[in-house]
């Protein structure tokens, strides 16, 4: 039987002795009047005993209102304290008077600026401490809008997603929670995108995986929160292992995740300021599972532009499948050409195309001809907590607009994959990069590193030039860092 069902039998029961009552008090009240009747009729203080009937009822009505007011009919308030009271009763009373019930005071018309916050808080692993963390938040009128709990060796981590009023400071809401039993507290604003269920968010990710192998790393790093993820191959690019090989199983290390990556390697995740749980562990083992079982993948589509310095041409996602025709345009690019791209002499390029065009290490995109023929490559990166953008571009096809179409189609990408800014290292005379990255119309930023140039630009949430025009190429859902 539910709580309502039994209310409102409740209810039904008291609404019935209530009208018995008054039906033997209707009665009672006709047999007085009768009697007092014959008395006024038949006795001479007649009048008096008329003015005291009339004082009584008076005095009766008055009582009636004061004590139904005084005892209004409110619904019974669950004994928490009794033997059959559990911490899961307590625990749903402490949450519906922590996220503001219906029938708290001051709750209808509440108008008052709130935020939202994820707060992850240690307790020990005993009956009451949640309850006590969920009573403390109610003192200061704090919802929980989600709760995850993820089981530890000597305690549980509770994650929250809380709204709270603005005028409460993290360092108020971090000392009540101490003060309620929670230990190694962390806290940080959360937005709209958080209040989406994990399950949900874990079908997303795995779709978005499932329809673009490039997808890995970004999923990752909206699945376990702000992190530096860095992916490192089997072999570096002058032949020599990269180091001893991750098991299968993955490792967790506190703070960092190792797993293996399904094109080779290892991906490496780092969260220096919140230590990993086992569950977050598991949860990026499967996503990584998923992406090797499914293989090799990336999105097929095509736009074929017409420029008006280089006439017709195919632009698309590229992968390893194109290392043989990248191979062919290197070949056919001036050193030069490949200087500039590659700040220094290319001994073996095929190692350094098969890093570039790995989903594992970012996005690439690749131009043909009406021919069928590559003329030019532009690859999106991830390095780390930032985003590089390279383009090679072969002699014969430059200057036609080729670059500045490809830079800002990865900038849009990384627009969409909630990058904050791009990179690119280049060379100063290399003035066809310079005026490609000035094009954009975004603030930039200059900097001379050793001999080289580094040009930032800081994305901003209105669109490239040009680009609201056309539509882009299909690359995945976006993704936030």
């Amino acid at each position: 039987m539910t709580d309502i069902d039994s209310s409102k039998r409740s209810r039904r029961r008291h609404h019935w002795r209530r009208d018995l009552v008054e039906l033997a008090a209707l009665f009672t009240a006709v047999a007085v009047a009768d009697a007092v009747a014959n008395t006024v009729a038949h006795s001479p203080g007649g009048p008096r005993l008329l003015i005291i009937s009339a004082v009584a009822l008076t005095a009766t009505a008055v009582f009636h209102i004061w004590w139904a007011r005084r005892h209004s009919h409110a619904p019974p308030i669950a004994d928490t304290s009794g033997p059959g009271a559990t911490e899961a009763g307590t625990v749903r009373a402490g949450a519906a008077h922590a996220t503001g019930g219906a029938d708290e005071p001051g709750h209808h018309g509440d108008t008052r600026e709130t935020v939202l916050w994820r707060m992850r808080t240690t307790v020990r692993d005993r009956p009451g401490s949640l309850a006590a963390l969920c009573t403390a938040l109610a003192r200061h009128q704090v919802d929980i809008l989600t709760l995850q709990t993820h089981p530890l060796a000597d305690g549980t981590a509770d994650e929250f997603l809380l709204r709270a009023p603005a005028e409460l400071p993290s360092v108020r809401l971090i000392r009540e929670v101490s003060a309620a039993g929670g230990s190694s507290t962390w806290i940080e604003r959360a937005d709209a995108h958080d209040l989406v269920d994990i399950p949900t968010r874990l079908l997303g990710l795995a779709t978005r995986t499932a329809l673009d192998a490039a997808e890995l790393p970004l999923a990752l790093r909206q699945l376990l929160g702000r992190c530096t993820i860095h992916a490192q191959p089997a072999v570096t690019l002058g032949g020599r292992p990269a180091g001893e090989p991750v098991p299968v199983e993955g490792v967790l290390e506190d703070t960092v995740l190792r797993l293996r990556d399904p094109n080779g390697g290892t991906i490496t995740v780092e969260r220096p300021y919140l230590p990993f749980t086992p569950t977050e562990f598991a949860r990026a083992r499967a996503l990584v599972e998923l992406d090797a079982r499914l293989g090799p993948r990336v999105p097929r589509g095509k736009d074929v532009l017409t420029l008006p310095e280089a006439g017709e041409i195919t632009v698309r996602r590229a992968d390893r499948g194109d290392v043989p025709a990248a191979r062919a345009m290197h070949d056919r690019c001036s050193a030069r050409t490949l200087a500039l791209r590659y700040h220094g002499p290319v001994g073996d390029a095929d190692r350094y195309l098969n890093h570039l065009l790995s989903p594992s290490f970012g996005r690439s995109l690749a131009v043909e001809t009406a021919s069928g023929r590559l003329v030019a490559l532009g690859h999106l990166l991830w390095d780390g907590d930032e985003t590089e953008v390279a383009l090679l571009v072969e002699d014969d096809w430059q200057h036609r607009g080729i670059g500045s179409e490809l830079l800002s189609r990865l900038v849009a990408m990384a627009g969409d994959a909630g990058c904050e800014s791009v990179y690119a290292v280049t060379q100063a005379s290399n003035t066809g990069m310079v005026a490609a990255m000035r094009g954009l119309g975004l603030p930039l930023d200059y900097q001379v590193e050793e001999g080289t140039l580094v040009i930032s630009a800081l994305l901003t949430a209105a669109p490239l030039p040009g680009h609201e025009q056309r539509t882009p190429l299909p690359h995945g859902r976006t993704a936030r860092g």
